[in-house]
């Protein structure tokens, strides 16, 4: 084909490769070349040539092509250049799909919720999305935190970079560093070679740090001035690092009477808390069960191939009556189990096999009502502590200080 009848066809047809010779009549291959990455950014170009020099292939890989090859080559050479060439135009698509699955999967439409509260917290998130603020989440374990931070990431102009998570109470002072901020080859035993810490990875994107509230006064300096100056320094390392990163925080302690008890820096808080978002716990929010049902059912149906229609009246009613001290998550690993289990297309009371709410004279303390829920938890995980704290949503360390300060009691 001459160049124009080559561009004729490119712009009637789609093209996973393109073959260009650089040499052709009417017009050049660089010419050629030009017009296609004008109509498809994306599509990978092979250059071919008998008339090819550093120059020329400079300038066609400026222009975007994949790779240049110089004639006489091997059709072996020609052949391994399309394969690499087609694996990454798979890649970039198959990269594209899963963002726009992450996309609808977490915009914020997922996060479920119609109550006064859940529209309060939504108006403002939508709203903040569109922007770099800070963010700082606030609720209980199993609120909803990382979703709704995903959500805030996913509706950002960051969405197609990436957003990355720390959960800054589930690991040491000393890790959670090198974690953060990476370190240089040689910098403690074990560090056999540099390794980018997390905010390096999630430059040009979102970084979310849940549970903020348990990092080390050390660690709070340290996190400080990467909000300060967007730079800081990898472990056994000189150079300063500068990164363009959107923080998100969350917590579920209360960091204003931390501040006040001196165990929160005060400057650091006020630089994470610019929006604050309070996610409420699920007992606030029971007229959102029928949706949170409905949503829960049809994700783990789609994944287990099951077809549950929905809850019966009287297991609403149960559901409703339950205090879901584990909020959301604990209510998605009842239906999960509850869909498992079920030999109907409803689920009815004795597929949820949680706990009727006891009676107002019997009411048990919080401290009563923990310990059971902490035991049931354990009971189903077959005593695996790391499994209970993750279904939990607290760290390992958090657990055992409990399940002690039970068998103190």
């Amino acid at each position: 084909l001459d160049g124009k009848r080559a561009l004729e066809k490119f712009h009637s047809s789609s093209f996973d490769l393109v073959l260009l010779d650089l040499r052709m009549p009417e017009l050049s291959g660089m010419d050629v070349l030009r017009e296609i990455k004008k109509a498809d950014l994306d599509v990978p170009v092979v250059v071919i040539t008998a008339y090819g020099s550093v120059d020329n292939a400079v300038e066609a890989l400026k222009m975007g092509a994949y790779d240049f090859v110089t004639k006489p080559f091997k059709i072996e050479e020609l052949k391994n250049i399309v394969h690499r060439a087609l694996e990454l135009e798979r890649l970039r698509r198959e990269r594209n799909y899963l963002l726009d699955e992450l996309r609808e999967e977490f915009c914020f439409e997922g996060v479920i919720g119609d109550s006064p509260k859940m529209r309060e917290v939504m108006q403002v998130a939508q709203a903040v999305a569109r922007t770099d603020a800070t963010v700082l989440i606030y609720g209980e374990s199993g609120t909803g935190k990382e979703l709704l931070a995903r959500s805030i990431h996913f509706q950002s102009d960051r969405k197609d970079n990436p957003f990355v998570v720390v959960n800054c109470g589930a690991i040491t002072e000393t890790l959670l560093e090198s974690e953060l901020f990476g370190h240089e080859k040689g910098a403690f035993t074990g560090a056999h070679a540099r390794k980018l810490g997390k905010f390096e990875l999630a430059d040009g994107g979102s970084i979310f740090l849940d549970e903020v509230g348990e990092m080390s006064p050390a660690m709070q300096v340290k996190l400080l001035r990467v909000l300060q100056d967007r730079t800081f320094e990898r472990v056994g390392g000189t150079v300063a690092i500068t990164v363009n990163v959107r923080v998100i925080a969350a917590t579920n302690r209360d960091l204003k009477k931390m501040v006040r008890e001196g165990t929160f820096r005060e400057d650091l808080y006020y630089r994470l808390n610019v929006i604050p978002l309070e996610l409420p716990p699920l007992r606030e929010r029971k007229e959102d069960l029928p949706a949170l049902c409905d949503f829960l059912i049809a994700k783990h149906c789609r994944r287990l191939h099951k077809t549950i229609r929905g809850v019966s009246p009287q297991a609403m009613r149960l559901l409703k009556r339950y205090s879901w001290p584990g909020n959301i998550r604990e209510l998605d690993n009842v239906i999960e189990r509850a869909i498992i289990l079920s030999q109907d297309e409803v689920l009815g009371v004795e597929d949820l096999r949680i706990f009727e709410a006891p009676l107002k004279e019997n009411w048990k303390t919080l401290q009563e009502v923990e310990k059971e829920y902490i035991e049931r938890v354990l009971e189903y995980t077959g005593d695996d502590l790391e499994k209970a704290a993750a279904i939990l949503g607290i760290s390992l360390e958090d657990l055992e200080r409990k399940l002690a300060t039970f068998r103190k009691v």
